[in-house]
């Protein structure tokens, strides 16, 4: 992920948005060195239909354990 500071970005704002339209790859910029926006591409949403579709499309998922059984990683009682 690529950072940048604040004054950076001021001088060539419009070649930064760009670069994220095209690449696809989100900005960090900073203020003294320390991350304060992320500039991301925009997404539409799926309808709901479509994302359900690919799971349908993978088939029935099976699982062959006891869902019962303790993991080992429950939580300490305290």
């Amino acid at each position: 992920m690529a950072t940048i500071s604040k004054s950076a970005l001021k001088a060539r704002m419009l070649e930064y948005f760009r670069h994220v339209e095209e690449t696809g790859e989100p900005l960090i910029v900073t203020d003294h060195g320390t991350p304060v926006l992320q500039i991301l591409p925009f997404t539409a949403k799926r309808p709901m239909a479509d994302v359900l579709a690919d799971f349908r499309a993978i088939g029935p998922v099976r699982f062959s354990g006891d869902p019962n059984a303790p993991t080992g990683d429950e939580w300490d009682g305290a």
